[in-house]
């Protein structure tokens, strides 16, 4: 839609409706914004140039906010995502859900014209409001004086309690009128508390000898980190994570047992510690991570909720849950005194054979990939993996030395993140990432390889390359069903790679693809590795 808007060059020191919101994002520590401009949008783009805010273009809308949640995992700003109005906004829809599931503090921003206008001219118009209103925890418009305060509740709404996607409607008009200068006042996000009645939970804590820890997302945090590090200490708790919290632990120190939600071979090896445990201590554990197996798992065992916000999901049942700042109150409920547990060795055995089931079987296979590329990648490498078949097993066979080193979309599962969200990391940390991805899910996001180039971004992208959506393949024949939608011909995505920019090479045994992955971490720019598998090549592996 072709806005007639005025010319700003001439007012170039004027300050405008836009200006108050980019100063505002600004304060808060956000430093990119990623997107695709239009229209109804220059002026917001121009403002936050202006603001410190540098704009960046992505391929597509969906990819830019995956890019922004990248930005947040990185710096621990909230991620800004920015689009024109109708058809730009309206591609968003996925990566916006995404935060919402996976609890990503996202504000995302559109250009869209006056209510009046809206009366009589209908081109691309539409109301984005109502269309996020279900994926977000909170919608707002701007209008004329109120700019930095709708940034102020947005940013507060995004950050508090569980972290989630914001949306806000910014009409030309206003983005572009004339505003008053105001003073940027920084209002912290309230912290979150630690209620005064922990009596219960110390009780339960106390009498334990076999407790566990099931360790989840709302952990993530250097605080949460180091509280569950001495939990562990004191109470000698083995401990089990979702895929999301990896590495909250080192995943080397024997006190972690492993990841466990969506693979039923890891479900069914930690099953007998769940049921052998006198307690479970749930450490910001938030069941979207899990698959339906995962409802009422704890039996009979008095279980400890601690939350950043209780949400009546129904998946499980707790005997006392406690609201506010998990770290603190971990650290509330850890011992004066380390005491001894697990007589029998019990978390030790259930670890081996759990590193057992997942270790790679034959010469080549998925997981022979993903053993050579932790062995070549830097200890310290930051992983992406998209969804299907082989983010399963990646997530069962990658080690995390910390927390946030293997990214990848949990609650919503959507394809198409890997790349962006790898995009987004090196683009923050100057460093090489690595991204894990189908051959489907690549091509779904072909685009942002120029991206890659265009930023100059040392990504490393291993293809799992099977001509199949793999994971949906193998549900359909373990349902009896004839194969429909799930086969595809074959791409040459290598020479895709290099015409977009990149090194593009396809391998078919380890040694080729551990000389190839030396080669990629070393040079500058992207690297896309094919690594051609079998197909059914994850039958039995997860």
């Amino acid at each position: 839609m072709n806005q007639p808007s005025r010319d700003l060059s001439a007012t170039a020191r004027t300050v405008t409706g836009a200006d108050l919101l980019a100063r505002r994002l600004a304060a808060a520590g956000i430093r990119t914004a990623f997107g695709i401009p239009g229209g109804e949008v220059l002026a917001l783009v121009d403002a936050l140039e202006r603001a410190g805010i540098r704009f960046v273009l992505a391929r597509h809308e969906n990819a830019a906010g995956f890019m922004a949640e990248a930005q947040w995992h990185a710096t621990g700003a909230p991620g800004l995502l920015v689009a024109t109005l109708g058809p730009g906004i309206a591609n968003a829809v996925n990566v916006i859900a995404n935060a919402l599931q996976d609890r990503v503090p996202l504000i995302a921003i559109a250009g869209s014209i006056a209510e009046g206008e809206a009366e009589t001219y209908t081109h691309q118009v539409m109301d984005h409001r109502a269309l996020f209103a279900s994926v977000t925890k909170a919608t707002f418009r701007a209008a004329s004086g109120t700019e930095d305060l709708v940034a102020d509740k947005a940013i507060a709404k995004a950050l508090r309690g569980r972290p989630g996607p914001v949306y806000i409607d910014l009409p030309v008009a206003v983005a572009e009128a004339v505003a008053a200068e105001r003073p940027v006042v920084v209002n912290p996000v309230p912290a979150p508390g630690i209620p005064a009645d922990l009596e219960r939970a110390r009780t339960l804590v106390a009498a334990a000898r076999r407790p566990l820890v099931l360790a989840g997302l709302d952990m993530i945090s250097p605080a949460g980190a180091a509280a569950l590090d001495r939990f562990l200490t004191a109470t000698s708790a083995p401990l089990l994570t979702t895929y999301k919290a990896k590495g909250l632990v080192p995943e080397g120190d024997p006190r972690v047992v492993g990841a466990v939600g969506l693979s039923p071979i890891a479900d069914r090896i930690v099953r007998p510690l769940l049921d052998a445990a006198d307690l479970i201590v749930l450490a910001g554990y938030d069941p979207i991570e899990m698959r339906a197996g995962w409802r009422d798992p704890f039996g009979a065992v008095p279980v400890i909720d601690i939350v950043a916000e209780a949400l009546p999901h129904g998946m499980h049942r707790a005997d006392v849950v406690i609201e506010g700042d998990v770290a603190g109150i971990l650290e509330r409920l850890t011992p004066a005194l380390p005491v001894a547990a697990w007589p029998g060795g019990e978390p030790a055995a259930v670890r081996g054979e759990l590193h057992a089931a997942f270790r790679p079987k034959g010469d080549w296979g998925p997981g022979v990939v993903f053993e050579t590329l932790r062995a070549v990648a830097p200890a310290d490498v930051v992983a992406t993996a998209d969804s299907g078949a082989h983010r399963i097993l990646l997530s069962q066979a990658w080690s995390c030395p910390a927390p946030r080193s293997l990214i990848q979309s949990t609650g919503f599962c959507t394809m198409g993140c890997a790349v962006p969200l790898a995009a987004g990391l090196a683009f923050a940390s100057g460093r090489a990432t690595l991204a894990f991805v189908g051959d489907a899910g690549l091509e779904m996001g072909l685009g942002e390889l120029a991206t890659l180039r265009d930023l100059a971004l040392p990504v490393v992208v291993v293809v799992l390359a099977d001509d199949s959506l793999s994971l949906i393949e193998m549900k359909q024949r373990r349902s009896g069903l004839a194969n429909a939608g799930v086969d595809f011909g074959r791409s040459d995505l290598a020479m895709a790679a290099r015409a977009l920019g990149g090194h593009g090479v396809e391998v078919a045994d380890r040694e080729t693809l551990d000389r190839e992955a030396r080669a990629a971490f070393a040079r500058p720019g992207f690297t896309v590795i094919v690594a051609r598998i079998d197909r059914r090549a994850y039958d039995g592996a997860f």
